[in-house]
């Protein structure tokens, strides 16, 4: 009888341990994976005005998160988030922060952005007032 109830205590214990840890990361899991399949989006980069980007873009979180990037050099290059590719989408779209040409992995904060009001990560010379490449979103 002894050795009965020692079994029903452990499995209690060991049930109630294992369901609160389950219940825990299930609920973990719940409250952070809509967030990111519906906010990321990713693009490939393509060069343009005759100047090589390459790589991927992806938006989602609270970051962009350029991989396998490599870009032409460029003395003021940085990355925006845009919805267009010419100097008046630049203008008015939002900077996210200097970009090394050759770092293959780098990440930006959005800072607040709404990413769903843009439609493409944008390499941009300042200094030169050019486009570099752009990786349009889906």
């Amino acid at each position: 009888m002894a050795l009965i109830a020692i079994s029903f205590t452990l499995t209690a214990c060991g049930g109630s341990d294992s369901g609160d840890s389950t219940s825990k990361a299930a609920a973990s899991m719940s409250a952070s994976q809509p967030a990111m399949k519906a906010a990321d989006k990713t693009g490939m980069f393509a060069g343009l005005n005759g100047k090589k980007v390459t790589g991927t873009a992806q938006v989602g979180g609270s970051g962009v998160t350029l991989s396998g990037f490599s870009s032409d050099e460029g003395p003021d290059l940085h990355v925006y988030l845009t919805n267009g590719t010419d100097e008046a989408a630049v203008s008015a779209g939002k900077q996210l922060g200097a970009v090394k040409f050759d770092q293959k992995s780098q990440t930006f904060a959005l800072n607040g952005a709404d990413t769903s009001a843009y439609s493409t990560v944008v390499i941009h010379c300042d200094k030169a007032k050019a486009v570099f490449g752009a990786a349009k979103l889906s």
